[in-house]
């Protein structure tokens, strides 16, 4: 189909999603990016955040921490380190990786630093979003 996308997201316990789909929009490291079909090749690093599914008008949420999006003329594949459905995920669990969080963000410098602070502030968004 040319005006779908085809999208799946796999984490190292199974694979979330697998279809055709409308639009996807992706917490990249480097800012927050919408896929469409015919979209150029890209492979860009996943922050934690919500990925953002759109099929047919209705919009599906899933919770990421870390992993890769790869845009191929194919189609769109996410790897995640860790992702659920954002219905599944409970507050407490992603309270409880903000304290860890904190505590490795602790004496990093440089780019860790940087990774860690970009997981603290996902986190946040999801608790407060």
């Amino acid at each position: 189909m040319a005006d779908k996308l085809h999208f799946s997201l796999v984490s190292p316990e199974k694979e979330l999603f697998s279809g055709d789909v409308d639009q996807v929009d992706i917490p990249g490291t480097e800012g927050n990016f919408g896929v469409l079909p015919n979209h150029s090749a890209l492979m860009a690093a996943i922050r934690t955040g919500a990925i953002i599914v759109y099929v047919d008008g209705v919009q599906t949420q899933y919770f990421v921490q870390g992993g890769f999006a790869d845009v191929t003329p194919d189609g769109l594949t996410v790897l995640a380190e860790k992702a659920a459905l954002m219905a599944d995920v409970d507050k407490s669990e992603i309270q409880s990786d903000l304290e860890v969080a904190k505590l490795q963000a602790e004496g990093l410098e440089g780019e860790q630093a940087l990774l860690v602070q970009q997981n603290i502030d996902g986190l946040n968004e999801l608790l407060t979003g």
